[in-house]
């Protein structure tokens, strides 16, 4: 007997139809993701990218009424959150949730140990995040803060890459993680995410602007328009997205 077929693919999504409050935002998106690869989403706003963020990490609110989500060989769209992250998923949101009363190394304790058979050794664990900070170019009283709360824009981002560094997902979704952060700060953000890519982690970046694809270079660039994928290519067309606009895109579909 043959044995099974296994993907090249760490995420696959066929045909994803997604509704919000009755509403359909997403209208057949697919896409494929191989395993190591950085694939870019970009997109006018309204476009759809936010939403197959959230629909792939399984918020309630966005509700799948057709297509598959297939991890690891594994389709996903009934999972809950918490089973996804376990399995590698990732998210670094747009707007990261404040949670006061929780430091972030105790998070960051309870994101491992989900994950673990076995609790990971408190002194192994802290030289982890220790040395991950370092890499980061963190203080180390950082660690002792409650999660975002209180944090500027930049530190949100970074404390999220710092969770992807100590979490090492399988694929890490990032949701225009460029938002609102200076030159300096992207810097950090991109040479941490940079660190980590490798043939065990794929990343999906979305983001509207070019910007952080000088620091992260894609694999692949994939264009969402009306809740579609319309156009992919090689990083070159985030080049020519940056000159032309949306409109070569729309120009192009309409001729």
């Amino acid at each position: 007997m043959c044995p099974s077929k296994v993907s090249k693919n760490i995420l696959t999504i066929e045909d994803l139809h997604v509704e919000v409050e009755g509403k359909e935002i997403l209208h057949g998106v697919n896409l494929s993701v191989p395993k190591g690869e950085v694939h870019a989403v970009m997109g006018p706003n309204g476009s759809g990218k936010s939403t197959l963020a959230n629909t792939l990490m399984g918020h309630p609110r966005y509700i799948i009424t057709k297509g598959k989500i297939i991890f690891n060989d594994e389709e996903i769209s009934k999972l809950l959150p918490d089973e996804r992250s376990v399995r590698g998923l990732f998210l670094a949101s747009q707007y990261p949730t404040e949670i006061p009363g929780v430091t972030l190394i105790n998070f960051l304790r309870q994101m491992v140990n989900a994950r673990l058979e076995e609790e990971m050794p408190l002194i192994e664990f802290r030289k982890m995040v220790n040395d991950q900070m370092d890499a980061l170019g963190m203080e180390r009283e950082f660690a002792t803060r409650y999660v975002n709360t209180g944090f500027s824009g930049g530190e949100k981002k970074r404390s999220e890459i710092l969770q992807m560094a100590v979490l090492r997902p399988g694929l890490a979704i990032m949701d225009e993680t460029d938002s609102g952060l200076d030159i300096d700060a992207l810097r950090i953000v991109s040479d941490g995410v940079n660190r980590l890519i490798g043939p065990d982690m794929g990343v999906l970046l979305i983001t509207h602007y070019t910007r952080i694809l000088e620091y992260i270079d894609p694999t692949v660039v994939n264009v969402m328009m009306d809740g579609k994928i319309v156009e992919s290519g090689g990083p070159s067309l985030a080049h020519d997205l940056e000159t032309h606009g949306y409109d070569l895109v729309r120009e192009d579909k309409s001729s």
